[in-house]
């Protein structure tokens, strides 16, 4: 470990030097910086048993897995508080792609196409009585888009659940975090008044050739 440490460390002291006599770019540096990164988390992952080369590699097993849920979808209270289809996460995959959550996570995939590859999770957050006196859970739910060795590239918050403090504020206003995801992969994000019937944000994602998540359109619609 000592050892595998201290090639980190040198190929970080070699990405601040000049690279055949001339400047990375800052493109260059990023892709250099992710390629590094991607072998410390090869490493961690090694550590807890889980090998990426093997051929039984644990995240495409745990991937493949899951029901798939078809494109379109958006939000719903069902979606959201019930789950439907979504499995649970073994606690090592949950840390693998770390995703918090209080060992109640759910997962399910999304349907594959050229260049995404896309998974919803959902992290239990807290836990709240019902009205008839039975414990609820409540969760946050998060797109993952996964790399080819089954690793998160990038992922966004498609909904969070309300502040404690907030959600017994009756004279507050309810907002709802609602989400949609098209058939071509575009991600609509907006805060959706209940009480004025309208939306007030809205931000419009897409996926681009490196699997990151781009902002397209932010906007106020007050």
């Amino acid at each position: 470990m000592k050892t595998y440490c201290f090639f980190v460390a040198f190929g970080l002291m070699l990405l601040l030097c000049s690279c055949g006599g001339r400047s990375m770019s800052a493109q260059e540096m990023q892709q250099k910086l992710d390629s590094i990164k991607k072998i410390e988390v090869a490493e961690r992952l090694a550590a807890q048993g889980i090998n990426l080369e093997h051929a039984d590699n644990p995240l495409k097993q745990f991937f493949d897995s899951l029901d798939i849920m078809p494109l379109p979808i958006s939000y719903t209270d069902e979606l959201v508080r019930y789950l439907p289809d979504f499995k649970p996460v073994p606690q090592d995959i949950a840390k693998a792609l770390e995703l918090e959550g209080n060992n109640k996570q759910k997962a399910i995939s999304l349907p594959e196409s050229l260049g995404a590859r896309l998974m919803l999770l959902a992290a239990d957050e807290m836990e709240e009585e019902n009205e008839d006196g039975d414990v609820e859970v409540r969760y946050s739910l998060w797109l993952y888009s996964l790399d080819n060795d089954y690793l998160p590239v990038d992922k966004i918050c498609l909904y969070a659940i309300d502040e404690e403090e907030d959600y017994y504020d009756f004279n507050s206003e309810e907002i709802i975090q609602y989400f949609s995801i098209t058939s071509d992969y575009e991600i609509h994000l907006m805060d959706y008044s209940k009480e004025k019937h309208k939306a007030r944000t809205e931000e419009v994602f897409t996926l681009d050739a490196s699997r990151n998540f781009l902002l397209q359109k932010s906007e106020e619609l007050d």
